[in-house]
């Protein structure tokens, strides 16, 4: 899924993360990762996931992609609090434009902003037959603030770059580091704690909630696995009252923060199911060349894996 319009050659694509923190680049191959580069954004870049410099923004991605020698193209991610999922059942309906009026009309209802300012895309997740032989399909909606997406498109449109689609932080991270998935299993939870501390819990490889969270793990105080626990708990408690939630058997860190002495050890022995760090690339093949952080790079290699679905 992706929040802006997609290109069938993906060709030469660049996944980028542009975390709070620091830019992060992947480009992919059929093989693994044949490029990866990072850099530091100065403070004040982004604040909570969202661009508040859109001239500094432009600035850094046209060093940036100028010093790495990097393809202009590139599939953007966003994690923020302008951003909303989720889930829809519906009818059964086969024609597409129907159903992504069918989906407008009932996330008008589910989504608390004005959908005349948001961008709306939805997927189908699976299927269902009632018990009276009705059958309905699972959508799972995402709605970004279409002022959000404009921002981060006018920085990356001003450093000379082309953006070829906006694709959920979330999705990317499922995307890298997810297993597939067979009828009985378990949902997962994914805690990124980069920039933005993004939570997402999927099925498999579909992901089916997700929000920012508010914990700053590189603080010195030394509640953070209590505080991000009880994010955890929040999250876990409002996706197991959607329809058909599975049960979270584990969950999973990644990103800097994860490795945090003792933090996963702490975590574990807060909630009530395991808790590992991933390894940062996931089913990605290759490694990042040396000097790169690999941690850094699980979104931007997840956005880089879509761009050449």
């Amino acid at each position: 899924m992706a929040l802006a319009r997609r290109n069938n050659s993906n060709r030469g694509v660049v996944g980028l993360d542009i975390d709070g923190a620091f830019l992060a680049a992947v480009q992919t191959s059929s093989t693994g990762i044949s490029r990866a580069a990072s850099m530091e954004l100065p403070p004040g870049v982004i604040t909570d996931g969202e661009v508040t410099d859109v001239a500094a923004l432009s600035d850094a991605l046209r060093d940036f992609f100028r010093a790495n020698n990097l393809p202009r193209r590139v599939r953007l991610g966003v994690s923020n609090q302008q951003i909303v999922v989720r889930q829809l059942e519906l009818p059964k309906i086969d024609d597409a434009q129907e159903l992504a009026a069918a989906v407008r009309f009932q996330a008008s209802e589910a989504i608390a902003m004005p959908l005349d300012e948001v961008v709306l895309d939805h997927q189908v997740v699976g299927e269902l037959v009632t018990p009276e032989g009705m059958a309905r399909v699972r959508v799972v909606v995402v709605a970004a603030r279409e002022s959000m997406i404009a921002r981060v498109v006018e920085a990356v449109r001003g450093a000379g770059l082309r953006p070829e689609g906006i694709d959920l932080n979330a999705f990317a991270l499922v995307r890298t580091l997810s297993l597939p998935a067979d009828s009985a299993e378990n949902s997962r939870v994914y805690c990124h704690l980069g920039g933005v501390t993004n939570l997402a819990i999927a099925v498999g490889s579909i992901c089916v909630f997700t929000r920012p969270l508010s914990t700053v793990w590189d603080s010195d105080d030394d509640s953070v696995a209590a505080q991000l626990a009880e994010e955890i708990r929040l999250s876990v408690d409002f996706y197991m009252a959607q329809p058909d939630a599975r049960w979270v058997g584990e969950v999973v860190m990644s990103g800097p923060g994860a490795r945090r002495p003792g933090l996963a050890e702490e975590l574990g022995g807060m909630i009530d199911v395991p808790v590992t760090v991933a390894e940062p690339l996931g089913r990605v093949a290759d490694d990042v060349p040396s000097g790169e952080d690999p941690y850094r790079h699980t979104i931007a290699a997840g956005l880089a894996i879509g761009a050449a679905a």
